[in-house]
């Protein structure tokens, strides 16, 4: 696979998070932002979804919420926003699980020849 073909399919990939990222300042009410991520996750897999997909955001979910209490337990983060737990957004594991997604699939993309 020719190197521009890699960066095109990582871009492509990575639109849903930037448009998730991007929607952040503007949609102030956490619930409607999660709704919005939730759409967007939905989208992007019926656009396209690999075998097993859904175990890496489900890894990506979980494990970031027990990360991110961690890290506000113990004062290394603080949030303004806090609609999950009174801790954290709501919308952020949502953020964090389709990461886990796209992370894994621009691996897959990275080792292709």
């Amino acid at each position: 696979m020719k190197l521009i073909e890699k960066i095109n399919l990582i871009f492509f990939n990575l639109i849903p998070i930037l448009l998730m990222i991007v929607l952040i300042p503007f949609i102030k009410n956490d619930y409607i932002l999660t709704l919005a991520y939730i759409l967007i996750i939905l989208v992007s897999f019926i656009v396209k979804y690999n075998k097993k997909e859904y175990l890496f955001f489900l890894f990506g979910f979980i494990g970031m919420i027990v990360s991110e209490y961690l890290f506000i337990s113990t004062g290394v983060e603080t949030f303004n926003r806090n609609s999950l737990f009174g801790l954290m957004p709501l919308w952020l594991p949502f953020l964090w699980g389709y990461a886990f997604v796209v992370m894994k699939r621009v691996i897959v993309v990275l080792d292709k020849e």
